[in-house]
């Protein structure tokens, strides 16, 4: 597709490593919504397991930030002397969700003038991906980084599939934009599907329930004309209507969500919307990573970088920088925005298998622990943004847990 750089020599033999787009539209057969269900109560309400929501089993706080481009992912290859470097940053809150596809757009990139070495980057998840893409496509590969993947930014996400969560602005991304965040998410929804069903479940699906004592509506996201100023004159996004929505071009093969009817809803709110999502590991899925890349004879060098002008120093002659919210001080990519978030973990509860938005919250049950994640009211695309704070807020979780946890004081899960 357009600006991807697709086409080069050994294209083939890169796309076949993910295994490639060739009969994606057959992947669509995902049922739109099965229910976590294990019976009925004496109610006739279907039963599923309810989750514990206590403070005194917060394991951890972690603080996110997501390294955000209006104009999109920095994808970009630039000559520096006799070295060529591809950028491989700025994917806002969908970089784990894309790191397949924009792995290969940036290998692609490199096997177009034959090297038989690279070096990457950075070694959160998109370093290590596009390291992993690039052994599989026949190159000798190290990874030049401060922190092996277990202490990076990516593994204080909430480890969600969110493709084009605040990936750009629809304005300065441009109408050649949706080609190119399409084609990497078809990509990447294609090699996730293959560590389905692994040991440890390093991908995994689970439903997802909006729940709300109020009808339940898809969120619009309508300009509201009293805001005059915009990212053009403000330099930073000033509405929701401002930012890219992507999600609908690849409709025919994510589960799509519906409402639940009454007898339907286990749950005891007025009315829910469910969907089946895929979620990360960060544990597992990271080990597998780790594991394929030593195999494969891969290196790790633990280096610091201040400047373009380092890179220049490496053997390599061929380099793909993965350094996300670092690419901001690195290459001076001031365009690049912080976006802030948080997850608190409480332990484990593999029995409760699913996850929902309730009050504000959201939660997430997986098998390394259950995500929590606490917004203000009518939170929406704007929040975090340009918050480069990296302090835990604890009291911020336990509030995001007592806001929910009378959701399953209800007498009717004793029903």
């Amino acid at each position: 597709m357009s600006g991807a750089g697709f086409g080069r020599r050994d294209m083939l033999k890169a796309s076949a490593a993910l295994g490639g787009l060739a009969g994606l539209s057959a992947c669509a057969t995902v049922p739109a919504a099965r229910l976590t269900v294990f019976g009925r109560r004496a109610s006739g309400k279907p039963w599923i397991a309810p989750m514990r929501m206590n403070v005194e089993e917060i394991v951890d706080v972690k603080c996110c930030i997501r390294p955000f481009r209006p104009k999109g992912p920095c994808l970009d290859a630039v000559p520096l002397g006799d070295t060529l470097v591809i950028h491989n940053y700025g994917h806002g809150g969908s970089g784990w969700s894309l790191s397949w596809g924009s792995a290969e757009i940036a290998v692609t990139k490199a096997l177009s003038v034959l090297p038989r070495e690279i070096a990457v980057i950075g070694c959160g998840i998109i370093g290590l991906t596009t390291a992993v893409v690039a052994q599989r496509a026949g190159l000798k590969v190290t990874i030049y980084a401060r922190e092996l993947f277990n202490r990076t930014r990516s593994v204080r996400a909430n480890g969600s599939w969110t493709p084009d969560s605040r990936i750009a602005l629809t304005d300065p991304a441009g109408p050649g934009f949706g080609d190119v965040w399409e084609q990497m998410a078809r990509i990447s929804w294609k090699a996730f599907r293959s560590y389905l069903g692994l040991p440890g479940k390093p991908v995994d699906f689970s439903d997802q329930y909006n729940l709300s004592n109020e009808p339940i509506v898809r969120r619009e996201h309508p300009a509201d004309p009293a805001v005059a100023d915009s990212y053009a004159t403000k330099g930073l996004p000033q509405q929701d209507s401002e930012f890219g929505h992507y999600a609908d071009r690849i409709k025919d093969i994510i589960p799509q969500a519906r409402n639940l009817e009454e007898g339907e809803n286990p749950f005891p709110t007025k009315f829910a919307r469910t969907a089946s999502q895929m979620h990360f590991n960060f544990g597992s899925y990271g080990h597998l990573l780790m594991q394929e890349f030593y195999e494969a004879g891969g290196h790790y060098e633990m280096r610091d970088f201040h400047s373009p002008a380092d890179f220049k120093a490496l053997r390599e002659k061929v380099v793909i920088n993965c350094t996300g919210y670092a690419a901001r001080e690195l290459v001076r990519d001031n365009t690049i925005i912080p976006v802030r978030g948080q997850t608190g973990w409480l332990i484990p509860q593999p029995e409760a298998h699913y996850g929902f938005r309730y009050n504000d919250v959201s939660v997430l049950s997986k098998s390394d622990g259950v995500m929590i994640m606490n917004f203000p009211p009518n939170a929406g695309e704007l929040y975090g943004v340009n918050d480069s704070t990296e302090i835990p807020d604890r009291a911020d979780i336990e509030d995001g847990v007592r806001k929910v946890a009378p959701l399953f004081a209800d007498p009717m899960w004793r029903a």
